[in-house]
């Protein structure tokens, strides 16, 4: 018989257990890692109304939901689920800043531009194969700091290569996968320099994302 998997009311009130804080009140809140794995976020979330962190890693959560009530959520922390994409996120587009989804399934960037303040994005070890996808980052104005590693398109680039066009096509980006951005002198790649094919043709190949350490 499979195992019922752990609701946020039952993560939220393990978590106020052992800390002894409320979750009502508490600016960081962490429901990593339950046994057995969450699988649904829920409305059940709207009690955290003060978190400004919510870290919800390790679990096998398929989508994100139950947001609508974050109004000072600056930190969402989603690495090592089952997430395919970025929907459900609008409600927090003005005040997140950091979003951890490195290790889960997303393929497509599409609705990331609702981020309109995020400034740091973690996503290594997906699936995202193409320029074309990677270019969709440059709706996001305040972004410095992404982690890459682990991407198909990544993993289809030599690392020279690799880094020199990532930086191109974010001209606003300072850290890339852990290093300094050092740029050149060439000017940086806009929106209206590319080409209708842009579509990373050399790195259509999937490769299969890490799934685990």
């Amino acid at each position: 018989m499979a195992t019922k998997a752990t609701t946020i009311k039952e993560a939220i009130k393990k978590w106020e257990d052992k800390t002894g804080l409320q979750a009502a009140t508490a600016t960081d809140v962490s429901l990593i890692f339950q046994f057995p794995p969450i699988e649904k976020m829920d409305n059940t979330l709207s009690c955290l109304a003060n978190c400004e962190k919510l870290s919800l890693s390790t679990n096998m959560i398929e989508k994100v939901t139950g947001l609508n009530s974050f109004k000072k959520l600056r930190i969402l922390s989603l690495g090592r689920n089952y997430i395919k994409s970025f929907a459900g996120m609008e409600c927090v587009g003005e005040t997140l800043e950091e979003l951890w989804v490195s290790y889960n399934l997303i393929e497509k960037l599409k609705g990331i531009n609702v981020l309109r303040n995020l400034r740091v994005l973690y996503m290594s070890n997906n699936l995202v194969k193409e320029w074309s996808e990677f270019n969709k980052l440059q709706e996001l104005p305040h972004l410095e700091d992404l982690l890459f590693v682990g991407n198909p398109l990544y993993d289809a680039c030599e690392l020279d290569t690799w880094r020199s066009e990532a930086a191109r096509r974010l001209p606003n980006l300072k850290k890339l996968d852990g290093e300094t951005v050092l740029r050149s002198d060439d000017p940086p790649l806009t929106v209206a320099d590319m080409q209708p094919d842009d579509t990373g043709d050399g790195v259509e190949t999937l490769v299969s994302a890490e799934t685990n350490d």
